[in-house]
């Protein structure tokens, strides 16, 4: 499923449909160049589920989790200076998702099994700017299923 994102407002919406129906324990992984928008995404849904503008969402780049104070508990998480499967695996960012945290992960395409598998896959690309979703297995599925309905409800 392919959407364009014309506007940072375009964006902001699909941020906050996608984050509808997201759940506990729900697995999101955003892809694309530096600067293609994936933090500003991640603020976006954190911000639809509730985050306070007071707090801030920025790149864990070096942290590697940022946790957001949500319902369900969000980790985002930043993987660009990881390239192997074991050095992720340590991060405990599956058995986070174990107990119901939803997880927004930068950089963690290559990750997938790492991360407990079932992914939503969303790939922000820059020239022209869209998102791209793809998914790995059933829930994720359902989730993109839902958001491509919600969409095409919308006028």
């Amino acid at each position: 499923m392919e959407v364009e994102l014309p506007t940072r407002r375009a964006t902001i919406h699909l941020a906050r449909d996608l984050s509808a129906e997201l759940g506990s324990g729900d697995l999101v992984i955003l892809s694309g160049q530096l600067g293609a928008g994936k933090t500003f995404f991640v603020r976006a849904v954190a911000r639809a589920r509730g985050l306070r503008e007071s707090e801030r969402v920025t790149s864990p780049t070096f942290s590697l989790i940022q946790e957001l104070p949500l319902e369900p508990p969000v980790a985002h998480a930043d993987l660009y200076r990881l390239s192997t499967g074991p050095a992720v695996a340590q991060l405990g960012l599956d058995e986070m998702r174990d107990l119901g945290h939803l997880l927004l992960v930068e950089w963690g395409e290559n990750f997938v099994a790492e991360l407990g598998g079932d992914a939503v896959i969303l790939k922000l690309c820059s020239h022209p700017r869209k998102a791209v979703f793809s998914c790995t297995g059933p829930r994720s599925d359902a989730i993109c299923r839902a958001l491509q309905a919600r969409l095409a409800r919308l006028p």
